[in-house]
């Protein structure tokens, strides 16, 4: 049994903002929760996440292990 007023409040339904937005509501010690970013506008969760390329190094890493396809190679050739 577990020992009484040494454990925190729990709130089973504590909101999470987002923005000024109630994004979601959770479990959690604390009645509200405010957050910079949530899967909801993460870019690797919304596929709007790129990847910069510097230098060619991903073409390079793709090159070097044999990962391209030879027809994509000599379109970027005479590009």
């Amino acid at each position: 049994m577990a020992k009484s007023d040494i454990h925190p409040t729990w709130y089973p339904e504590a909101k999470v903002f987002c923005d000024g937005q109630e994004v979601m509501t959770v479990g959690s010690t604390k009645p509200e929760l405010h957050v910079d970013v949530w899967s909801g506008n993460h870019p690797f969760y919304t596929g709007t996440q790129k990847i910069i390329d510097t230098e060619g190094r991903v073409e390079r890493f793709l090159r070097k292990y044999g990962m391209t396809d030879s027809t994509t190679a000599k379109k970027d050739d005479k590009a």
